[in-house]
């Protein structure tokens, strides 16, 4: 059951008071009880509708068409999105990308962040409230609990039942249909590393591997538990992102606030009695706001690190003003400002403009200007030269001076690749390259070592270390000429 809410101030409290300092701390021995008490407090949310419950809705049908969708879409008659870790590859649909390629991860990342980041000093825990996977598979069981067990009541009164047939039969239900979803995320997740069609035939004649079948077991109980069972534990104690949020907002981020100053002193009231003279504020003290909420938190206590910004709370609000005929808003999202200012939405929107803001938006738009072209301008050939330390120098038929190397190419293409090898230096004359002319070609997204032997005249050949430039020219079907250069070092021995 939720906690019950204090009982209503007295006068009415000014809208300075609308983010409140923490109460004075409590005895040890009091917090530490009330801290295991809250661990093990269930949450029973009650179900609401409105403007912000219909965005997790779509917002929860989009991220999960993407998911269970996409591994099975079809590129060049491979899966379109794949990452191989047994061939090292990672195929997103006209991209193939190499352990080599690990730099787009890292900027990829860095990009992520500062979305969020961005995303945060604007309005709060978007990404908390609607597309975090922790809230959508919670919205999701969520779903099937009240399918299956009946809303906020019907759920309190089902598991304060003595055990019988009946709510055996209910829990059973829910838990199977639970599992199934849970098992199937598994089975999708292990699609994106391993072909997925293929990987169904396993599943269906019971053919898994152990670490396959160890993998999806284990994504899928720990989308049963956290979705399940822990919920808003995992947002409020595992999240760090719940811990470090208060960094990055400031004043003039919107973040779901309740209007201390429009609904105190709260109180209950007929819906035909004029509250202001009665001395109440527009709340009515109902408590929705707190049964709907997926956290268990009170808004109304002022801004919270617990509050996910899902805006639940709004939509339930709402629904209370429109029936005792009051204005909307009285929770809404806003900023600390605007409610202390009393600034209207449109100037509250104009301040979300500002240097914080600024800065974050023109890093994310350069980088990921920057990602996009490196990506478009990337080289589809790899090489990398190595020399061979077992011979570094060497007399061949009296008249030549042979080093030898081995080139790392990849064809980082989905298209067939001819090459051939060249080499040149300022300060030894007559190179020439011998290699494998009847391998001069690369197949699809394969790669190669290929050995090479790089000579030059003996009586051109000086004695000590040069630098030489060997040069490995590509094209490809689509008559694309690529040029690669490498440098590395020529020896001649000193004892010719």
């Amino acid at each position: 059951m939720s906690a019950p809410l204090e009982s209503p101030p007295t006068t009415r409290e000014s809208s300075e008071a609308a983010w409140r300092p923490a109460p004075p701390p409590k005895p040890a021995a009091d917090a530490t009880e009330e801290a295991l008490y809250e661990v093990r407090r269930k949450i029973y949310p009650r179900s609401v509708t409105g403007a912000f419950s219909s965005w997790r809705v779509w917002l929860v049908i989009l991220t999960q068409l993407v998911y269970y969708g996409t591994p099975w879409l079809q590129w060049n008659d491979r899966q379109a999105v794949l990452f191989d870790l047994g061939a090292r590859k990672f195929y997103i649909f006209g991209l193939v990308l190499w352990p080599q390629d690990v730099i787009y991860l890292a900027v990829l990342l860095v990009i992520s962040a500062l979305a969020l980041f961005l995303f945060t000093a604007i309005a709060g825990r978007l990404f908390c409230g609607y597309a975090c996977p922790q809230t959508v598979y919670t919205e999701i069981f969520m779903w099937i609990e009240r399918r299956v067990e009946g809303d906020r009541i019907a759920r309190i009164r089902l598991d304060g039942d003595p055990w019988s047939l009946r709510k055996i039969r209910i829990k059973a239900t829910k838990h199977s249909l639970w599992i199934l979803i849970a098992l199937w995320t598994g089975f999708t997740f292990i699609g994106y590393f391993a072909p997925i069609r293929e990987l169904g035939g396993e599943v269906l004649h019971w053919t898994l591997g152990p670490w396959q079948a160890f993998w999806m077991l284990f994504y899928a109980f720990a989308t049963w538990g956290n979705a399940g069972f822990m919920r808003e534990q995992v947002c409020k104690y595992m999240c760090p992102y719940a811990r470090f949020q208060s960094v990055m907002v400031d004043r003039d981020t919107y973040v779901v606030t309740y209007d201390v100053g429009r609904g105190e002193p709260r109180g209950s009231r007929s819906r035909k009695v004029d509250h202001h003279a009665a001395g109440l504020g527009d709340c009515v003290n109902c408590s929705i706001c707190v049964q709907v909420c997926p956290t268990g938190i009170d808004i109304r206590d002022g801004l919270q690190y617990e509050c996910i910004g899902c805006g639940a709370c709004i939509d339930a609000c709402d629904q209370v003003m429109d029936k005792m005929e009051y204005p909307r808003g009285l929770i809404r999202y806003t900023s600390e400002n605007a409610m202390r200012k009393k600034l209207t939405a449109s100037d509250a929107r104009k301040r979300l403009l500002r240097p914080r803001t600024i800065v974050y938006t023109a890093i994310w738009l350069a980088l990921t200007a920057g990602f996009v072209a490196s990506l478009a301008m990337r080289t589809p050939l790899k090489v990398d030269i190595i020399r061979d330390r077992g011979a570094l120098g060497r007399e061949v038929e009296g008249r030549w001076i042979e080093n030898v190397y081995r080139l790392q190419l990849i064809n980082a293409t989905e298209a067939p690749m001819k090459f051939r090898v060249q080499a040149q230096s300022d300060e030894l004359k007559g190179l020439i390259v011998e290699y494998d002319h009847g391998a001069e070609s690369l197949s699809p997204t394969s790669n190669r070592l290929l050995p090479i032997r790089i000579r030059v005249p003996i009586d051109d050949a000086k004695q000590g270390t040069h630098k030489i430039e060997v040069t490995v020219t590509a094209e490809t079907e689509a008559e694309r000429k690529v040029d690669i250069r490498q440098s590395t070092s020529f020896i001649v021995p000193r004892d010719l």
